[in-house]
């Protein structure tokens, strides 16, 4: 099976931020039993490797799953080159894995690719694979283009990358999916997709999107679309699904367990929807939350911008501004003091402190 669980977006206890762990071990459980096998997690994606300890890794066999981690070499993960490779010491003893399947430089783009150069993570990762300590090593990335192809020239060891593929990316002038696709195919590299539905904006989209969609099968989930588009492409090798619930889980499931690739009139439907997409001015935000975690001022601000986005899409000013006043946590908008660092992190290269200041003058103002 393609699908991939992303332990990213795990379900929460209500009215808290901490983990909902025997809903995430009723997850994995339906997963493995519909036929899953790859989970993957990660360095800084708070509570998630703790989580799948407690809810893979000591309740099934090792050599029954493959388990994905990832090192992070960027300023807001390590402040030196001893804290980046001591990383995966962190990671293995947090998961109780033993060994990571598959074990990746993580989100590598123009401003930290020196870094890891600079750390010598490339050399640590063969290291690493000889040692016995990971199975198989790659990297994600959100650049561009021309430097995924440098990277792969320079680094032709390399076994998998991990890319950002979804219907809505796929031609962006900033994420340039297709390119990146093709490029990582030229040079014979698997993919493993991540934010097929991108961020979970793809599974409620706009109204005039959801409709196009209704109408070519008022059956299928929009969720799906998003997911069956990725998992169609040839050299795709995982989809990851960054699944927060057993309904989600059940969805995935329903329609990947026989995967069956988009035919030629729903890659058609698929065209008119990102059009139509393409016209909304929905925050591109996927709350991955990389940008949160060196926030001087704690400013939440995926949860803001989801918020915005509520009100982009129905227009509800009042009950936008009254969500903005409870739902983000922590620091409004106008606390910002526009160090910058956030936009350094956002992988999705948004404008995040103008963004704010529109959130300032529409919710606050």
């Amino acid at each position: 099976m393609k699908l991939g669980f992303g332990m990213m977006r795990l379900p929460k206890i209500e009215g808290t931020q901490d983990i909902d762990l025997e809903h995430t071990k009723r997850m994995v459980d339906a997963f493995i039993e519909a036929g899953g096998k790859y989970f993957d997690t990660a360095y800084i994606y708070e509570g998630s490797e703790p989580a799948t300890k407690v809810a893979l890794c000591d309740r099934y066999p090792r050599e029954s799953y493959y388990l994905a981690d990832k090192l992070n070499a960027s300023d807001f993960a390590c402040k030196s080159e001893e804290e980046a490779k001591n990383e995966i010491k962190v990671s293995l003893e947090r998961t109780g894995a033993g060994y990571f399947d598959f074990y990746l430089l993580h989100g590598i783009d123009a401003g930290n690719k020196e870094k890891y150069a600079q750390y010598g993570i490339w050399d640590y990762m063969r290291k690493l694979k000889a040692e016995g300590l990971i199975r198989h090593y790659g990297f994600s990335f959100h650049s561009t283009p021309e430097l995924l192809e440098e990277l792969l020239t320079e680094h032709p060891d390399i076994e998998f990358v991990q890319l950002q593929i979804n219907y809505s990316d796929w031609e962006d002038p900033l994420i340039l999916s297709r390119r990146c696709y093709e490029i990582a195919t030229r040079h014979g590299k698997p993919i493993i997709v991540m934010e097929p539905v991108k961020g979970g904006k793809l599974a409620d989209p706009p109204q005039q999107v959801k409709d196009i969609l209704l109408r070519a099968n008022p059956h299928a989930s929009f969720a799906s679309w998003a997911i069956r588009f990725a998992a169609s492409l040839p050299n795709v090798m995982m989809v990851l699904s960054g699944m927060s619930n057993m309904e989600q889980m059940e969805d995935n499931l329903s329609f990947m367990r026989q995967l069956q690739p988009l035919d030629e009139g729903e890659l058609k439907v698929l065209e008119t929807a990102c059009k139509s997409l393409s016209q909304s001015d929905i925050i591109g935000c996927t709350a991955c939350h990389y940008c949160t975690p060196g926030c001087p001022m704690d400013i939440h601000i995926p949860e803001i911008f989801a918020v915005m986005n509520v009100y982009k899409m129905y227009g509800d000013l009042k009950e936008a501004r009254n969500d903005y006043q409870w739902r983000p946590g922590g620091e409004k908008a106008s606390a910002c003091v526009q160090c910058g660092q956030c936009e350094d992190a956002c992988p999705q290269h948004l404008p995040i402190i103008s963004l704010l200041e529109d959130v300032v003058k529409t919710l606050e103002e």
